[in-house]
């Protein structure tokens, strides 16, 4: 996209907004994401890589990975689930053009482009993590209240896998992050950003993982936290195997 483009869509961006609209703020975070996307594949075109420290294209990821205006929503209610939903895809698909960016195809991870992009573009993967952490948090206890406010009859098997793949997936994009960003050794101020989110949501994962998935975490924790260089970052991750123990 060009940089003209981006700068009137972050002009339209400006025009006030309903206090407190998740709806709405899912809606920038998507549209955001797409012109995200046109720039990142643009630049891939000319054989360049993406330059996050423009700061229209900060601005552009301010709006997809917006904690003030998640901060700013009400409780969380079942019925958020649907824009909750487009707003954590949009998240994570703007997190993958970084994190991936320049991987060659194969039957596994391009593991060199994606090391190279976990350096160069570290600040800004931790605070997609960050957001990321707290979305899918608020996400799940939207989900448990959606499910509850169910009938019976409308608790489908469908719906029941659909619930448990979500719960296995976000159990994997947790031991992920404690991976890539906690553990890695890099900026002991960016650790400290994802470890300080899994410790503010882990009341909310210690009651939403499933018994097996507890224990799976439980037993990776054990050999990560000894890796985890930042002591303050290592005492969240305590505090976290400490919420997960009290709920096996």
């Amino acid at each position: 996209m060009p940089i003209v483009r981006i700068f009137l869509l972050l002009l339209a961006f400006a025009s006030p907004a309903l206090a407190q609209d998740g709806a709405r703020d899912a809606a920038a975070a998507q549209d955001a994401a797409r012109a995200f996307q046109v720039y990142v594949e643009g630049v891939a075109k000319k054989g360049e890589r993406p330059d996050l420290t423009r700061p229209e294209l900060a601005a552009l990821l301010g709006h997809i990975f917006d904690l003030d205006a998640f901060h700013a929503l009400p409780p969380a209610q079942g019925n958020d689930l649907p824009w909750l939903l487009d707003w954590m895809e949009a998240a994570n698909a703007a997190n993958k053009l970084f994190t991936r960016f320049g991987s060659k195809p194969g039957p596994g991870p391009d593991l060199p482009a994606i090391e190279r992009n976990m350096v160069e573009y570290e600040d800004q993967i931790a605070a997609a993590l960050n957001f990321l952490i707290r979305g899918l948090a608020r996400e799940a206890v939207s989900s448990n209240l959606f499910w509850e406010g169910l009938a019976p009859e409308q608790r489908t098997r469908v719906r029941e896998q659909g619930f448990a793949g979500a719960r296995n997936s976000n159990a994997e994009f947790i031991l992920s992050a404690i991976c890539s960003a906690i553990t890695s050794g890099g900026e002991p101020a960016n650790a400290r950003l994802v470890a300080a989110a899994i410790r503010d949501t882990s009341e909310v994962w210690a009651s939403y993982f499933l018994p097996q998935q507890r224990s799976r975490i439980l037993e990776q924790l054990a050999g990560y936290t000894k890796l985890v260089p930042d002591e303050t970052a290592r005492a969240d991750l305590t505090a976290f195997t400490a919420a997960l123990q009290a709920k096996s």
